[in-house]
C-alpha cells in the first residue's frame, strides 16, 4: 500500500503543529519514547524530526513532506519544493526573526562593526553567508544552546538568535543591532514526490486544509436577527467576503442575517450592531475557510 511519509517538527513547534493538523482533520498521537506518531489516515506515515534536520530528509527522499522553518531551509541549502507558508508558532501567529544581539554597552552598531569579532549562533551557514555579503570577516561559531548567555558572559562579541517579541533579549540586558532574517514555517516537499500523481494529490489536500484552518483562526461567524425596517442600517455596518446572507424568519417582519468577519473587529462591531437594531447576536468560531 502506498503511503505519504510526513515529517512533524519535534520540539517547540510539535504541539502547535499537531493542533493545526487536528483542526484540519488529522489526529496525530505521539507515542512515548517513539519517534513515529500514529495518525488517523491510513495513507500517511508520520515521523518526528527536528526542524533543523527536516529539509535534508525531505530533499533526499527519506520524507515526502514536512514542516520546518524557512530559516532551516536556507541554512541547509536543501533542494526542496516549498508548497506554502504556514504562519503559526507555539505562542503567536507572527513570523519569528533572527537578530544580531550585543550587550547594551557594546560599541557594535551595525554588522560592519563585526570585522575581526566572534559571533555565536545555531544558524552558522546563513550567518557566514550574510556577513560575507556585507563584506564582513568575522569568526562565526556554532552554539549548542544558551546562546544569549555567551554574549552576556563575554565569551563572544555578538550572537545571532531567534526571537518573536525581543522581550527575553531585553530582559537579559542585551540590545538588538538589526534584524537578519524573518522566518515562518513552510510546508516542503520532495520534488520526486510531487511528480507522483497520487502523492501530489495527497500533498495538495494537506496543504489546502492546513491553510484553510489557519485562515479560519483569523475569522468568526456572526448570526443575528434583524427587523426588516433596520436591515439596511445593519448591513451597512457589516463587513463580509461578498455580502451577508439574509433569510426571512417565520415572522416575515424579521430577518436572519449571517456573515463572516475578522475576529479582531468583533468587540467593536457587536455594540454597533446592537445599536443599529440587531438582536440575538451569536458569535462562533470557524474550523476551516476554503
Amino acid at each position: 500500500m502506498q503511503k505519504l511519509k510526513l515529517g512533524i517538527p519535534k520540539g517547540s513547534l510539535e504541539s502547535s503543529t499537531i493542533s493545526l493538523f487536528k483542526q484540519a482533520g488529522w489526529n496525530i498521537t505521539p507515542r512515548s519514547r517513539n519517534y513515529f506518531p500514529s495518525i488517523n489516515d491510513a495513507d500517511i506515515q508520520c515521523a518526528l524530526v527536528r526542524s533543523q534536520e527536516m529539509a535534508p530528509y525531505v530533499a533526499n527522499g527519506t520524507l515526502d513532506l514536512g514542516l520546518t522553518g524557512h530559516d532551516w531551509i536556507l541554512e541547509t541549502e536543501s533542494d526542496v519544493e516549498e508548497i506554502c507558508e504556514l504562519v503559526y508558532s507555539k505562542s503567536s501567529d507572527q513570523p519569528c526573526r533572527w537578530v544580531l544581539v550585543v550587550p547594551q554597552d557594546s560599541p557594535i552598531r551595525s554588522p560592519q562593526d563585526l570585522n575581526g569579532k566572534r559571533v555565536a549562533t545555531e544558524l552558522v551557514g546563513f550567518t557566514r553567508r550574510y556577513l560575507a555579503e556585507q563584506g564582513v570577516e568575522a569568526q562565526v561559531e556554532f552554539s549548542w544552546g544558551a546562546t544569549e548567555a555567551k554574549v552576556v558572559e563575554g565569551l563572544v562579541d555578538a550572537v545571532v538568535e531567534i526571537t518573536e517579541t525581543g522581550s527575553t533579549i531585553k530582559a537579559h540586558g542585551l540590545r538588538i543591532v538589526c534584524d537578519m532574517l524573518y522566518t515562518e514555517t513552510r510546508l516542503i516537499s520532495n520534488r520526486k514526490a510531487l511528480a507522483d500523481p497520487w502523492k501530489r494529490a495527497k500533498i495538495e489536500q494537506i496543504a489546502m486544509l492546513l491553510q484553510a484552518s489557519l485562515k479560519a483562526r483569523q475569522k468568526v461567524a456572526l448570526k443575528m436577527n434583524v427587523p426588516s425596517s433596520k436591515l439596511d442600517d445593519v448591513v451597512a455596518i457589516l463587513p463580509s467576503l461578498h455580502a451577508p446572507t439574509v433569510n426571512h424568519l417565520f415572522d416575515r417582519e424579521w430577518l436572519a442575517v449571517e456573515t463572516v468577519v475578522d475576529s479582531n473587529d468583533v468587540r467593536d462591531l457587536i455594540p454597533r450592531l446592537k445599536s443599529a437594531g440587531a438582536e440575538g447576536i451569536l458569535e462562533y468560531e470557524l474550523r476551516k475557510m476554503v
